[in-house]
Parts: structure tokens; C-alpha cells; sequence
């Protein structure tokens, strides 16, 4: 549409019906602030080179704007990975046989605080959180029970773990060979992203730079001996869920995934020998095409770092694949089945931004653990999507709008220049150490919170068009009898197993952690001969130190 016919547009069709019928506000933006107009056209992407390879180019080829897959979803749909794990590794084994069951097509494994921290069930910093948003794992023996009639190499595993991610993933291996399966044939994710935790989550053990190092190991040692596993899941989704923009959430994910690609770069390691294996986890909020938009944008990103600032040649080094979930800061206790309709939109969001896999929250989380009915219901809303809406038909079905192309790089210009002030301070380690991505953080979340409460920002239920809720009937509890349980079964294995042999193990981590050596492999001597979690982290914490707090919290 040439610039004048839209001049004429505005004067004679739109400025007349605006004076009778006034728009609902002054201005329009997405959630992260950027301004949008009433209409977009031609003219807003004049400089944007479809087939080239700056801008689009075509889907399963550089810069993967379109998507990584030359085809998408039409020849295999995202995989549907729904997030759980409570209780007991008994109870938790037995809800994904169930998923399985249902049509879940992977698995992903929700940890207690006291496992994602370092401590054992029976330590007194667990009491009380043990088995009460994840399932709790202690030991080699647990692991078995979590995964106890579920085939190794048959099935891939997600686990968000990151403090403790190379014990969690020495325990998966140690279960799998149990099973016999050899180590080249799990597949798989483990979180791995420490960075994100001074950042947003909180639950780190470690000071940065040592966490770093067991980072970079676990780099190092799947490269080697673990070669389909993904190595690390950058995650943007926890600092989008303290109150991140979406802008914010892709360049502190990316400023992050910089330090982990350049530390293992530090450590000798070539980046097409582990870049392939890095993924990332995203979160898939309300806002549909602002989300669309920064999917894509990610891809973009991430395919220019790679090759322009780490000298990839690999194309498999410049994909970027990720894992998407939608918003659990989304969700309310007030009319909890609006989360069901949120959760969609933000799915279709995810969908239609070409996630590779997807988790969709449940409508009773605001209160507790999804139900299992519930967790079927999120289940049941990844696979009308995926068979009965048509969106899976088509690669990249936004790819070429107007509205979404520029907004595609609006998301993209603001996230650079905030990875352009993060490399002025010394990278992403340099400016968590100064607070500066909690504070922008914080920011973000007392300025949406500012919005919610003048009824600026709608959130319907909440503070518009309100309604009495009566109460949901049956949320599932986990009682005090699971961590009973728990703690009774890893009394029982202190006592039978051979103490002698862990003490051993244990010495030789020690020394390992003291040296340069990879740690992983000692880490895998010790969980094999039945030493705990808590035991391996403290171990860590008597050589590395504790980190107490973060600036800028």
C-alpha cells in the first residue's frame, strides 16, 4: 500500500470513525512496551530482504527466522512434555505411566527445593518441603523408583535441575545402565542454566564462578561419552516469571548463553563440538503476537551469535531449539477455569512460534498441584492444537505479516542494545555479580504490578469483571505420610549399603573438585556406589563455599 493511498486511508476512513468512536486508549503497546500502530503494511518492512539470508530466508536454513525444520510440524508435531513430579518417586513413576498413557510423547521431571538445592530428605532445611512441588531425590535408589518400568532408551527426559544438575544427571545415567542401557542411547535435557538462578529463581548452592565450572564439565563429558543428551536448557522462562519483558527475557537468556558458550570456549572445548547439544526453555505469555514475534526473533539471534561472535560452522551449532511452557504467573486462583483459555493462547502462541516441545500448565496450579485430571486436560489442549486447529499444517504461518515481521525486529533491536550494555560490564557473570539483571528485573515486575492495580492492565477475575469463585473440590495435597515415607526409605539405604565404598568415592570427588579435572565422572563413582545428594553437594560446599546471596535481591 503506497504511502499516500494510507495518508488518504487515515484522513477519510479511519480519523471520522475515531471522532464518533474513540479508541479504547491513547496508545497501544505490547507488553513490553513497544508502541503499536493501528495498521501495518509494506511500507513498515521497506528494508526487509525476504530470501535473503540477513533477514528470513527460507525455514531449515540460516539465519532459521522460519524455523530450524525445513518442515515443522507436518512431518512430526512437537513433542508434549508435561511437567510434573510430587510426592514420591513411587507416586511420580506411577502419574507418568499415566501421561504416557494418555498420549504424552516425553518426559519432564519437576524436582522438591531440598533435591534442587543440595540436601537430602532427612536433612532439617527439608523438613516440610520435601515431595511438596517436585518429587525428591536422594539416591541412585530413588531414581530407580522414578523411573521403574519406563525404558531408558525409549523414551527422552527433560529435567529442570541446576544447581544439582550434574548429580542429577550422573543419578539418570546410573538408572539407565541399571536398566542396561549404555549412556550413548539416553536422550534427553537437564536445565543445567545456574546463571538464571541469581538472576531470578534463587535456587543455587554455589558461588557463580565454581557453579561454572560444573557447568562447563558436564559440556565436556557428554560431548565425549553422552553424545544425544542435551547439555543445557538456557532458560529466559523464570526470569519472565518474575516479571521480565519479553525483550528482557531475550537478552538476558542470550547474554547468559554467551557466558556458557564462551567459558566452555576458555575451557578448550571448540564450539561445533558442544553447540549442536545446548537448547533453551522459553515462556509462552498472553500477549499472542508479541510472543509469536520473539520465538522468532530468538531463532535469528542466536544463529548470528553463534556464527558471527563464536565462528560456528556447523549449521546444527546456529539452530536454536527450545522447549516452551506457558505462564504459570499467568495463572489465578480467582474463576481458576480462565486459566484454561489462557493456557491455550499461550500454547497456540508457542505453536505458532515453532517450539519444538511444549509443556501447558494446569487450571488448579494458582492453588496446588495439578490434579490428574487436570494435568489431562493440558494434555488433551497440546493435542487439539496439534490435530484439530490446522496450525500445524503450515511452517512458520505468521512469517510474512506485516504487524509480525516488524515486530519480529523491534523484540530483536531492543534485546541487542541490552546485550550490548551487559558486554560493556564484562559479560553476564560480571553484571550479575552488580545486580544489574535483578534490578531491571524488578523494575519491569513494580511497574506491571503499578498497571494491575490502577486498572490500566486488565486481568480478567481479578480486577475486572469479578465474580464470587466457589471453591474447587479435590486439589491435590501431599501429606505428611510421603515424607515420612521418603525419609524412612533413605534411612534404609544409609544402613545397607556399603560405607566404606562411599567414603571412598566421596574422598576422590574431594580431590577431583580440588584439582582441574572433570568432575563428572567422579560424581558418577559416587552416586553408582550409593552416596546421597547431600552428601555429593556438601562435598561442593566445603570446597567452593556457599552463596549466601545475590546483589541486588
Amino acid at each position: 500500500m503506497p504511502s499516500e493511498s494510507k495518508d488518504q486511508w487515515r484522513r477519510e476512513t479511519l480519523s471520522p470513525l475515531v471522532q464518533r468512536f474513540p479508541e479504547r486508549q491513547e496508545e497501544f503497546a505490547t507488553d513490553s512496551g513497544v508502541p503499536i500502530n493501528s495498521l501495518y503494511d509494506a511500507d513498515d518492512l521497506a528494508a526487509l530482504e525476504y530470501d535473503s539470508q540477513r533477514d528470513l530466508g527460507y525455514p531449515g536454513e540460516y539465519p532459521y527466522t522460519r524455523g530450524v525444520q525445513p518442515n515443522t510440524y507436518r512431518g512430526r508435531v512437537w513433542t508434549m512434555r508435561q511437567y510434573s513430579g510430587y510426592a514420591t518417586a513411587a507416586e511420580t513413576n506411577r502419574r507418568y505411566k499415566y501421561l504416557l498413557d494418555q498420549g504424552q510423547t516425553g518426559l519432564s521431571v519437576a524436582f522438591d527445593l531440598p533435591t534442587q538445592i543440595g540436601y537430602d530428605s532427612d536433612h532439617p532445611l527439608a523438613r516440610g518441603e520435601t515431595g511438596k512441588v517436585g518429587v525428591p531425590i536422594s539416591s541412585l535408589q530413588d531414581m530407580e523408583t522414578l523411573f521403574e518400568g519406563i525404558p531408558l532408551d525409549k523414551v527422552s527426559t527433560s529435567m529442570t535441575i541446576n544447581a544439582t544438575a550434574s548429580i542429577l544427571l550422573c543419578l539418570y545415567i546410573a538408572a539407565a545402565k541399571k536398566q542396561g542401557v549404555e549412556p550413548g542411547q539416553i536422550n534427553g535435557t537437564i536445565q543445567n542454566d545456574i546463571l538464571k538462578e541469581y538472576i531470578a529463581r534463587g535456587t543455587y548452592s554455589y558461588p557463580p564462578r565454581p557453579s561454572m565450572r560444573l557447568v562447563v564439565d558436564v559440556f565436556k563429558y557428554c560431548a565425549e561419552s553422552v553424545p544425544r543428551w542435551n547439555t543445557i536448557s538456557v532458560s529466559g522462562y523464570h526470569m519472565r516469571e518474575a516479571g521480565a519483558t519479553a525483550v528482557q527475557e531475550l537478552a538476558f537468556t542470550f547474554a547468559n548463553g554467551i557466558a556458557y558458550v564462551q567459558a566452555a570456549i576458555d575451557a578448550g572445548l571448540d564450539v561445533d563440538q558442544f553447540a549442536p547439544r545446548l537448547s533453551f526453555f522459553f515462556v509462552a505469555q498472553n500477549n499472542l503476537f508479541e510472543e509469536v514475534a520473539k520465538f522468532r526473533a530468538a531463532r535469528r539471534m542466536w544463529a548470528r551469535i553463534t556464527k558471527e561472535r563464536f565462528g560456528a560452522r556447523d549449521p546444527r551449532s546456529m539452530m536454536l531449539r527450545f522447549h516452551t511452557q506457558t505462564a504459570g504467573v499467568s495463572l489465578t486462583a480467582q474463576q481458576p477455569d480462565n486459566n484454561v483459555i489462557r493456557c491455550t493462547v499461550q500454547a497456540l502462541a508457542a505453536v505458532l512460534g515453532g517450539s519444538q516441545s511444549l509443556h501447558v500448565n494446569s487450571r488448579d496450579e494458582a492453588l496446588a498441584l495439578p490434579t490428574e485430571e487436570s494435568a489431562q486436560l493440558s494434555l488433551r489442549t497440546q493435542q487439539i492444537l496439534a490435530y484439530e486447529s490446522g496450525v500445524a499444517d503450515v511452517v512458520d504461518p505468521l512469517g510474512g505479516s506485516y504487524y509480525v515481521e516488524s515486530l519480529t525486529n523491534q523484540l530483536e533491536e531492543a534485546a541487542l542494545e541490552y546485550i550490548r550494555r551487559i558486554d560493556e560490564m564484562g559479560g553476564a557473570v560480571a553484571a550479575i555479580e552488580q545486580g544489574f539483571q535483578v534490578q531491571e528485573i524488578g523494575n519491569s515486575a513494580y511497574q506491571h504490578r503499578q498497571e494491575v492495580e490502577s486498572g490500566s492492565r486488565t486481568i480478567v477475575g481479578v480486577n475486572r469483571y469479578v465474580s464470587e469463585t466457589p471453591p474447587i473440590e479435590g486439589l491435590l495435597r501431599v501429606d505428611s505420610e510421603a515424607e515420612r515415607q521418603q525419609i524412612a526409605s533413605l534411612e534404609q539405604l544409609r544402613n545397607e549399603r556399603d560405607t566404606g565404598k562411599v567414603q571412598a568415592a566421596l574422598s576422590r570427588l574431594a580431590e577431583t573438585a580440588r584439582g582441574t579435572d572433570n568432575t563428572v565422572p567422579a560424581i558418577l563413582e559416587c552416586v553408582e556406589s550409593y552416596a546421597t545428594l547431600g552428601e555429593i553437594c556438601q562435598v561442593f560446599r566445603d570446597i567452593f563455599g556457599e552463596q549466601e546471596e545475590v546483589a541486588g535481591f
